[in-house]
């Protein structure tokens, strides 16, 4: 039974009826698996008596209908047809698709969906800006999957902690910090109080102006190269005056980072950002339980772990350098360290890394070496949800036409303008006011940004093309939003008339399609969110929009020549595809304006 609130599906309650009447016809199959799926010759096929039949060496469609004469007389099943060389063709009645959402309509938050029983804790760790240094569309993908797959945990039952690993520590603060030093006022600014997207950007451009001042000087005056070195071996000494000056910079770019994310509506906590720094003081400790191990050995002075199975061109083995010759720590060392810090001190049993693609064999090499170590076993795992890269129109890396790297907010600003447009091409016909018009057009923008990139499978590149995002048409959230307005503008001019459901009535053809698609919500919540792939979601949110399309055309909702009941259930079945739309939509972290 499911727990309180929750509701079994429509599917896994047929497969549990089948794999009974599988088991009662015959025995000595155990607990077979009925392999049902949707279908459009019917509602569902069930294609598992094929390979059971082979394995028996039984007659399938022999096999089939006495699994069909084992099938208990319920409300649920209105017709089972063999067809084929033994599928079963299953069509469901229409009162256990209408009481089936009935229920899942009275669950008031989760409609119906249930927690997963053996959630755990994992820690994503997603959105890694680098301190001093501009955000780029390179960072989108990883804050916008990471937040999605945050929303999509958490609501499943998992305890999720959000782990931000900014580029917060490195040689090149040497020259940043040795500049400040020497030009204190550097890093001054004043904005609008209270405007944290002024803040933000006068922030950048006195970290960029700075970051541009200290590199020339760094490259032509060779007395300052030598201070900005003397000041890394400072600020790796822990000498206060330096840390003090490093601070200033961390701080610096987190007011611009925080405008950043809150232009894409994301919440970032404070105590969740913890950068590479965080876990200095255990970058020795970690070092010396590898050599110690013998996970990690010796090599020209470097301390190594590697891989049969990583070699260079050469064909020689690639090493993963946890310590380099001159005694700095590499990378490696730090991400192993953290993932100490994860399992240990998070009590973590997933580490999950929202990360670039290009990046995928260091994670492979540091979580293998984590392995070795011990940190990673069967109860703890490590997974990297790697993404692929943005592109351009043209299908190359996306840049500005001078060939820079275009900037986040740049981007996010102009999908805002645009959708603002559209949005107010339509705003006199449904009476916006100028605020909702400014509202909805950051939310269509922002959201139309995310979904693009929520859409498109993770590890795929995708073109990032502002005219497509922003169309009415296909598969966008702006089609998406307009789905759901549409359905409140129904609900406001129905009256007198409620949403009721009537599980005696007839459904039409349109119905059937969208209450089966309704009732999909959870098991593609529970897929979604067990392999990480949120773009599964948002296939399923376009499927279901297009459904109400379909149904708008086949069923009129408000028509007078409806009798009530029928007028109560259509409101029925569209008010609760406006509730799984809106709830699908935040869990991808996109609003849902109520009149667009």
């Amino acid at each position: 039974m499911p727990e309180h609130g929750s509701v079994n599906s429509l599917a896994s309650t047929l497969q549990q009826q089948l794999a009974d009447a599988l088991s009662a016809a015959l025995p000595e199959a155990g607990h077979a698996d009925p392999l049902l799926r949707r279908s459009d010759r019917a509602d569902f096929q069930a294609n598992g008596i094929l390979a059971l039949a082979k394995k028996l060496k039984g007659n399938p469609r022999e096999l089939a209908a006495e699994v069909t004469e084992a099938l208990p007389a319920s409300d649920l099943i209105k017709d089972v047809e063999v067809s084929g060389p033994g599928f079963l063709n299953v069509t469901l009645t229409d009162r256990a698709i209408t009481s089936t959402l009935a229920a899942r309509a009275a669950d008031a938050d989760r409609l119906g969906v249930p927690v997963n029983g053996s959630a755990g804790t994992t820690v994503i760790d997603y959105a890694q800006p680098n301190v001093a240094k501009e955000m780029h569309v390179g960072h989108l993908r990883s804050a916008v999957i990471g937040d999605a797959m945050v929303r999509i945990l958490e609501f499943t039952g998992e305890s999720v902690v959000r782990r931000h690993h900014i580029g917060d520590w490195g040689t090149q603060f040497g020259m940043l910090i040795q500049y400040l030093v020497e030009h204190p006022d550097e890093l001054d600014h004043r904005a609008a109080a209270g405007d944290e997207a002024s803040e933000g950007e006068a922030a950048m451009s006195s970290l960029n102006r700075l970051y541009k001042a200290s590199r020339a000087l760094f490259d032509s005056d060779e007395e300052f190269k030598a201070r900005s070195r003397d000041r890394v071996v400072a600020l790796q000494a822990g000498d206060p005056e330096t840390l003090a000056m490093w601070q200033r910079f961390v701080d610096e770019s987190k007011i611009y980072f925080y405008s950043v994310f809150d232009k894409l509506d994301m919440e970032i906590d404070d105590p969740d950002i913890v950068g590479e720094s965080g876990y200095n003081d255990m970058l020795e400790e970690t070092c010396r339980i590898l050599e110690e191990t013998g996970v990690a050995v010796r090599s020209e002075g470097a301390l190594c772990v590697f891989f049969d199975d990583v070699l260079g061109p050469d064909g020689n083995k690639v090493p993963l350098i946890v310590k380099k010759t001159n005694g700095g720590y590499g990378y490696a060392a730090t991400d192993l360290s953290a993932i100490r810090d994860r399992v240990r001190n998070l009590k973590a049993d997933t580490l999950l890394y929202v990360v670039d693609a290009r990046q995928s064999l260091h994670f492979k090499m540091v979580f293998e070496t984590a392995r070795r170590a011990g940190w990673l076993n069967d109860d703890v795992k490590a997974h990297q949800l790697a993404f692929g890269t943005v592109l351009g129109k043209d299908g190359k890396p996306f840049k500005t036409r001078e060939g820079v790297t275009v900037r986040l907010e740049d981007l996010l600003d102009e999908a805002v303008d645009r959708a603002t447009a559209v949005v107010r091409e339509k705003a006199a016909k449904v009476g916006l006011s100028e605020r909702e018009i400014v509202e909805n057009g950051r939310y269509v923008g922002v959201g139309a940004v995310k979904y693009a990139d929520l859409s498109t499978s993770a590890v795929r590149d995708y073109k990032f093309d502002l005219d497509q995002m922003v169309s009415l048409n296909g598969d966008t959230s702006v089609y998406l939003q307009y789905a759901y307005a549409r359905i409140q503008s129904i609900l406001r001019k129905a009256g007198d008339a409620k949403p009721v459901a009537h599980p005696e009535l007839e459904l039409a053809p349109a119905e059937r399609a969208l209450g089966l698609h309704l009732d999909q919500f959870g098991e593609v919540l529970a897929e979604v969110a067990a392999h990480y792939e949120p773009h599964k979601l948002a296939a399923y949110l376009y499927q279901l929009a297009s459904h109400l399309t379909t149904f708008y055309d086949q069923c009129h909702v408000l028509s007078d020549d409806n009798p009530a009941e029928v007028v109560e259930n259509r409101l029925f079945l569209v008010e609760l595809t406006a509730r799984t739309l809106h709830r699908g939509m935040a869990l991808l972290g996109i609003r849902t304006p109520e009149r667009l």
